[in-house]
């Protein structure tokens, strides 16, 4: 006897892993039954669980060394006049990642 699970998700979600599944061979269905296998096989979240601290502070994990570091880099930057517009790094950003 095989069972139906309903879920509701937003469109562009939905739109968007369709289109990822079928880009790696398989539709959302089968990628749904394969994490409930893999969720009973592992007896848990097939994957870790956590906070994404990074979107939190993503220095958090950096040493002193390597912000200080970063830092340099960063006015070494400026003083050549390598700076962007913040709002066309956020565009690009936008359009790069489905933001």
């Amino acid at each position: 006897m095989a069972s139906t699970i309903q879920i509701r998700v937003d469109d562009d979600l939905k739109a968007k892993s369709d289109s990822l599944f079928k880009d790696l061979g398989t539709d959302t269905t089968s990628a749904i039954r394969m994490f409930l296998t893999q969720a009973v096989a592992n007896n848990g979240f097939p994957f870790e669980i956590k906070r994404n601290t990074m979107e939190q502070n993503p220095y958090i994990l950096m040493t002193e060394a390597e912000l200080l570091s970063r830092l340099e880099h960063s006015r070494k930057h400026a003083d050549e006049g390598k700076l962007r517009n913040a709002e066309d790094v956020l565009s690009d950003m936008r359009s790069k990642y489905g933001l």
